[in-house]
C-alpha cells in the first residue's frame, strides 16, 4: 500500500546536491516545538469504519425535517450544518450512505470527504524546515529602521514591501486569516498582531473556540505559523518583518493531526472567516484527498459544490480569498493532467483528469486569487504550477538557491518565516508566495477600507508589475525547456497580471 500523502501547499522536489536540512524544508508534515498539543476533536474519535460526508441542500432555510429523517434512516449523524450555504457535515458507517441520500428529495448532492475511515491514516512523512541558527542570526547586520533579520528577506524588496513600510505598515482594522495547520500566537513576532476573536479550530468541521485550539500541536506542521509570519510579523525590533506588519492575523486551523485538509474543515474555515469580519484568507493547501476534484464523480462533485458555496459566501461578506497554485510544475491550463497522488489518504494511483471537469479546490474556484511562485531572480520557481487564465498573480515563493541566488546580504533562495516556539526558518513553495499576495491585499484594504472584495482584487491585479514570459524557460540550464509560458507581457501563464506590488497598494 502506498503511504498516504497529506498536502498543504505542497511537496517541492529538491535538486540533487542540496543540503538535507534544506530539502526537509519542503516536506508536508514537520516536527516542531509549539504550544502544547491540543486534544483531537471528539468527532475525530468516531467509529473506525465511519466516513465523513457533506450533504448539500438549498441554502438559507434550514434543513427540512424530511431530509434530517432520511439522513438518520440512512445511518447518518449530523455533526453540524451551515444553513447559510446549505451544507451539512455528516458521519456514517453505511457504505451506501451517499448513494442513498442523493435520491432524497431536497438533497442536491452528497459525497464522502475522504476515502479512509475516521480518523485518517498517518502519513509518516516527517521533516523540519531549515531553522535559522543563533550564529546565522547573530551574523546579520541590519540597517537603521530594519528588524534584525530583515536583511535576509530578499522577498520584501522583490514586491517593494520595504518601500511600502515607509508609507504605512497597514491598518489594525484589517485581519488576514491563515486557513492552515494552525498558528502559534505566542511567537513574539506574531503575538502583537494576533486576532484571537477571529481564530478557531475547524478540524472536525464544527468550530472549536477553546483557548489555543488554533495552535499546532508539538508534533504538527509549522506551516501555518510560517505563513502567518510572512503576512504580519510585527515590525518590533525582534526578528523578521511581515509584508503587512501593522495588520492583524488570525489562525483558522483546518488540518488534522495527520496533516489532512478535509472538505468539512475547509467549509467551516471559510464560513467562520465570513462571519467574523475577516478581510483576507490565505489558503496554502489543497482540499484532501483529491488533488483534483472531478464534477463527473458524484462524491467529488459534492465536495466542489460545498467548498464553492463556502468560499463564495466569504467573498460576498467582503473577504478576499487567496490560494496557492501548487508545486508540481503542472500546466493547469492543459487539456489533461496526470494526477498520481489521489486519493492521498488511502491508495493513490495514476489518473488522467480533464481540466474542464476536474478542479484543484479552493485554488481553481471562481473568485479565488490564484498565486504562482517566483524565486530570487524574479523567474517562475522551478516547482510552481502555471497556466494561462488560471494564474492571477505572482509573488516570491523561493526556489533552489542554486537556481536563483539572492543578492547579498541574503544567503538563501528560500523564504524566511516564523516557526513555533519563537524560532525562524526557511521554507519554499507556492505556500510561501500566497502570503505575500495576502499581505498586499491587506495593504490595499488598509488604504481603501470601504472597498468590497471585488475592488480589492481589481486593484491587486491593476497594481501588479507586468512580467513578460520567460522564454525559453530552462531553469536548471540543462538545455531542455522545463515549461512553456503562454500569453502577453500584461497577462500570461507564468505570472498572471504580474508581480504583486506592495508600494502601489499603499500609494494608489
Amino acid at each position: 500500500m502506498t503511504a498516504p500523502h497529506p498536502r498543504h501547499r505542497r511537496l517541492v522536489a529538491i535538486p540533487a546536491g542540496m543540503a538535507l536540512a534544506t530539502a526537509l524544508a519542503f516536506l508536508p508534515d514537520v516536527a516542531a516545538s509549539a504550544a502544547p498539543q491540543q486534544q483531537a476533536p471528539a468527532a475525530a474519535a468516531a467509529d473506525a469504519t465511519a466516513l465523513s460526508y457533506v450533504v448539500n441542500v438549498s441554502p438559507g432555510h434550514g434543513v427540512s425535517a424530511h431530509v434530517k429523517k432520511a439522513i438518520a434512516a440512512a445511518g447518518g449523524t449530523v455533526v453540524t450544518s451551515y444553513d447559510q450555504i446549505g451544507v451539512l457535515v455528516v458521519h456514517s458507517s453505511n457504505a451506501d450512505f451517499a448513494k442513498t441520500v442523493r435520491r432524497v428529495p431536497g438533497v442536491q448532492s452528497a459525497g464522502a470527504t475522504r476515502t479512509a475511515p475516521l480518523p485518517a491514516q498517518s502519513t509518516g512523512d516527517m521533516g523540519a524546515p531549515k531553522v535559522l541558527t543563533a550564529q546565522e542570526a547573530a551574523a546579520v547586520q541590519a540597517s537603521a529602521g530594519q528588524d534584525p533579520l530583515e536583511p535576509l528577506q530578499w522577498d520584501l524588496p522583490a514586491i517593494k514591501a520595504d518601500k511600502a513600510h515607509e508609507k504605512t505598515l497597514g491598518s489594525r482594522d484589517v485581519t488576514v486569516a491563515v486557513i492552515d495547520t494552525g498558528v502559534d500566537d505566542t511567537h513574539p513576532d506574531i503575538a502583537p498582531n494576533f486576532d484571537r476573536a477571529a481564530s478557531v479550530n475547524c478540524v472536525s468541521g464544527k468550530p472549536d473556540t477553546a483557548d489555543g485550539a488554533w495552535r499546532p500541536g508539538a508534533a504538527e506542521s509549522p506551516h501555518g505559523t510560517h505563513v502567518a509570519g510572512e503576512i504580519a510579523a510585527a515590525k518590533n525590533g525582534i526578528g523578521m518583518t511581515g509584508v503587512a506588519p501593522g495588520v492583524k492575523v488570525a489562525g483558522i486551523k483546518v488540518a488534522n493531526p495527520d496533516g489532512f485538509f478535509y472538505t468539512e474543515a475547509v467549509v467551516c474555515g471559510f464560513v467562520w472567516a465570513a462571519e467574523h469580519g475577516v478581510d483576507v484568507t490565505n489558503n496554502s493547501y489543497y482540499t484532501d484527498p483529491w488533488y483534483f476534484n472531478c464534477t463527473d464523480d458524484p462524491d467529488q462533485k459534492a465536495l466542489v459544490e460545498a467548498v464553492t458555496r463556502a468560499s463564495r459566501y466569504a467573498e460576498k461578506k467582503g473577504t478576499v480569498n487567496v490560494a496557492a497554485a501548487g508545486n508540481e510544475n503542472y500546466d493547469l491550463a492543459a487539456d489533461t493532467i496526470t494526477d498520481p497522488a489521489s486519493p492521498n489518504d488511502s491508495t493513490p494511483g495514476d489518473r488522467v483528469i480533464d481540466t474542464s471537469k476536474c478542479f484543484d479546490i479552493p485554488t481553481e474556484l471562481p473568485g479565488v486569487v490564484t498565486v504562482s511562485a517566483t524565486g530570487a531572480k524574479g523567474v517562475k520557481s522551478s516547482f510552481s504550477n502555471y497556466g494561462l487564465g488560471v494564474i492571477d498573480i505572482a509573488a516570491p515563493g523561493g526556489d533552489s538557491t542554486r537556481y536563483q541566488t539572492p543578492a547579498p546580504p541574503a544567503t538563501s533562495g528560500l523564504i524566511l518565516g516564523t516557526l513555533p516556539g519563537g524560532k525562524y526558518g526557511y521554507m519554499a513553495g507556492t505556500s510561501m508566495a500566497t502570503p505575500h499576495v495576502a499581505g498586499v491585499a491587506a495593504l490595499i484594504k488598509s488604504t481603501h477600507p470601504h472597498a468590497p472584495a471585488a475592488l480589492v482584487k481589481a486593484l491587486l491585479y491593476a497594481e501588479a508589475d507586468a512580467v513578460p514570459c520567460t522564454d525559453p524557460y530552462d531553469i536548471d540550464a540543462d538545455g531542455k525547456v522545463d515549461a512553456v509560458c503562454e500569453g502577453t507581457k500584461n497577462r500570461n501563464g507564468f505570472y498572471g497580471w504580474g508581480m504583486a506590488d506592495a508600494l502601489d497598494a499603499v500609494t494608489k
